[in-house]
């Protein structure tokens, strides 16, 4: 799969970086509208992990954590420029920690909750291509560097490293989890004013594949992401 999809990163950054990125301007002039302005081109989030539909017993612990980083097109569709669509690809890793232990049996990859008592920390870990598509709008111009904005839109994940740890008192077990779906999506919104922006990510589909499952149960985790982006140009 991996054969299939990284020649088609590869056009996209190409596309991305051949076209024109231009910031805002900051000079004199008087037209507000400048035909050349674009906006919020490369961006870096930081935000936690919420699980959502969680086997009974299953808690997190520790801090999940998220953190992404990319850049979009920006493609503005009106004369004032600060309404239009956003395209970009992006690069994320995600840790999510809970008392879901994971453990490799041959082939197999077997789950179960564990009490505190028993290990130091059990965890998730995800390293993705990401492709943004955001429908953007605005309060902004060629010489305002502080305004309202409202991205509303779509990721889709590519998860190239997915792996399992866990720590003990007698060491650390750590293996790549091949139940960790390779595509993950879902609906993003980013708002705010100026630097601070929110940014929110709910996934649309499970964080594992349907082969995973607890005690005969699948395990239909999905996440809920909500923290801070912050845009440059």
């Amino acid at each position: 799969m991996a054969r299939n999809v990284f020649p088609f990163v590869l056009g996209i950054v190409c596309w991305l970086l051949s076209a024109p990125a231009y910031g805002q301007v900051n000079d004199n002039q008087e037209q507000v509208n400048d035909p050349r302005y674009l906006e919020d081109q490369f961006y870096f989030g930081v935000g936690y992990n919420f699980l959502l539909n969680k086997p009974d017993n299953l808690a997190q612990r520790n801090l999940s954590y998220n953190l992404h980083m990319g850049f979009i097109k920006d493609i503005p569709f009106n004369q004032n420029r600060n309404f239009g669509i956003g395209l970009g690809i992006g690069y994320a890793v995600s840790s999510y920690y809970s008392n879901l232990v994971a453990s490799k049996n041959g082939n197999t990859v077997v789950y179960e909750i564990m009490t505190q008592a028993d290990y130091n920390r059990s965890k998730l870990a995800t390293h993705s291509i990401e492709f943004p598509f955001e429908i953007r709008w605005r309060t902004s111009n060629a010489k305002d560097y502080k305004f309202w904005r409202i991205y509303a839109g779509a990721k889709l994940g590519y998860v190239f490293s997915g792996r399992s740890k866990l720590v003990t008192d007698n060491g650390n077990d750590s293996f790549s989890n091949d139940d960790i779906d390779s595509l993950q999506y879902g609906l993003t919104l980013n708002f705010g004013y100026n630097t601070w922006n929110i940014h929110a990510y709910y996934g649309l589909n499970p964080l594992l594949k349907e082969e995973a499952s607890l005690e005969g149960n699948p395990i239909d985790l999905s996440v809920l992401r909500i923290g801070l982006i912050f845009y440059i140009l």
